[in-house]
């Protein structure tokens, strides 16, 4: 190594030191005892890669001694937190990095500041915004995910080869996760927007269930629903979207436009009601069900191989047509699903307009459910008020994929 390129690897593992210590220093600013910070770990880095400079050996002993240093900080700060100490050695491991790989050191060093400095926004998170439950099925579903997935056989099988068990997996457990995604994240802001948060999270969950649930709310509130009877169909517009990129990504691309003007068109209507309403806190939580278990998972992998099946068996006996049949029917029961199944037969079983017009199929049949669900539970009035602010969005979206 020229001398140029290694006084660049050392100024790297330089600046890594200090974008840590810098930041270490200004969340311990009120601590009377702080045991490094902009001076000692760009120091540490830097021991880091001289160091690896050095040899393994030299490596092995200069790390020992930062571990010894650490362990001397923690005794003496006796702070029930150990996240300094850790920076510290992470700021010595990513200083040897920087001397052979600065390409890697760089942005693992980013990372690990931004990790450092979303202590409050991640303590929220972990404490108020995830529930016990939710953490319990998270777990259930990744150890399910991660310990039967590489099990499953990763070939074509079934009628008409359209089911390859692992991908079918791999759909359920990505599907799963955005819906659980959007769902935290929009209620990590419900305690501001109330019933508006409630009606965007539950649609990642099910849309129907959270447009029933805003009908028996409207029996009671009136009006101060709409936000949230509206923002379902957003959510389900999102997750369309989503859902079809992991499917097949061609015919997301060609959702794309159709579905962004829809979800502009959603987005202009919430403003406006929010503005009209201004919906308040919702007095109790709204459940229309969990967004990720490892039953929910099951049930949608059956739904999802009857719906690929059917959709495939469509696309054989009455071409065309039958696939678009197929994914009106398959709205019925759940959008995304048959999203799903339309979408992953595209392009080497059907055409790619076939699989956009199938799920254009599908989200309008589900407006229609949704619509239904609406009349029964919050009554006529509800579901033609909530009809009236869909009609613009599926008629964008139907000119959208018509064009």
């Amino acid at each position: 190594m020229d001398t140029t390129t290694a006084l660049i690897h050392l100024a790297t593992a330089l600046a890594i030191g200090l974008l840590l210590g810098v930041e270490r220093e200004h969340d311990n600013a009120e601590d009377s005892i702080r045991p490094a910070g902009s001076r000692t770990f760009p120091l540490i880095a830097l021991a880091g890669a001289v160091s690896a400079a050095l040899s393994p050996m030299a490596m092995g002993v200069a790390l020992g001694a930062v571990a010894a240093l650490v362990i001397a900080w923690y005794l003496r700060t006796a702070e029930p937190g150990a996240t300094t100490e850790i920076a510290a050695v992470i700021a010595f491991l990513l200083g040897a990095l920087a001397w052979q790989r600065p390409e890697l050191a760089v942005p693992a060093g980013v990372v690990v500041a931004v990790l450092l400095a979303a202590k409050r926004p991640l303590h929220r998170f972990a404490r108020k915004v995830v529930s016990d439950q939710d953490v319990r099925d998270a777990m259930v579903l990744f150890v399910v995910a991660f310990v039967v997935l590489p099990l499953l056989p990763n070939r074509p099988l079934g009628p008409y080869g359209v089911l390859n068990p692992a991908r079918v997996w791999w759909l359920v457990v990505a599907v799963t996760v955005i819906g659980w995604a959007g769902y935290v994240a929009a209620r990590a802001f419900g305690e501001r927007w109330g019933l508006l948060v409630a009606g965007f999270a539950g649609g990642f969950v099910s849309g129907s269930a959270t447009t029933a649930v805003m009908g028996r709310k409207y029996r009671a509130v009136g009006a101060e629903v709409f936000p949230g009877a509206v923002a379902v169909n957003l959510a389900t517009l999102v997750q369309i979207v989503a859902v079809t990129t992991i499917a097949s990504p061609p015919v997301a691309l060609r959702l794309l436009p159709a579905v962004g003007a829809g979800a502009a068109v959603l987005a202009i209507e919430v403003a406006w009601l929010v503005w009209r309403t201004r919906p308040g806190p919702a007095e109790e939580e709204l459940d229309a069900g969990r967004p990720m278990s490892l039953r929910a998972a099951v049930a949608l992998a059956a739904i999802l191989v009857l719906f690929l099946v059917a959709t495939r068996a469509a696309a054989d006996w009455l071409g065309g047509g039958g696939v678009v049949a197929a994914g009106a029917l398959g709205g019925l029961a759940d959008a995304h699903a048959a999203a799903i199944a339309a979408a992953s037969l595209a392009p080497q079983s059907i055409p790619l307009h076939i699989a956009v017009l199938a799920v254009g199929a599908a989200l309008a049949t589900n407006t229609v459910v949704k619509l239904i669900v609406a009349a029964v539970t919050g009554g006529p009035r509800f579901a033609l008020r909530l009809g009236a602010w869909l009609a613009p969005v599926v008629a964008v979206v139907a000119l959208g994929m018509a064009w």
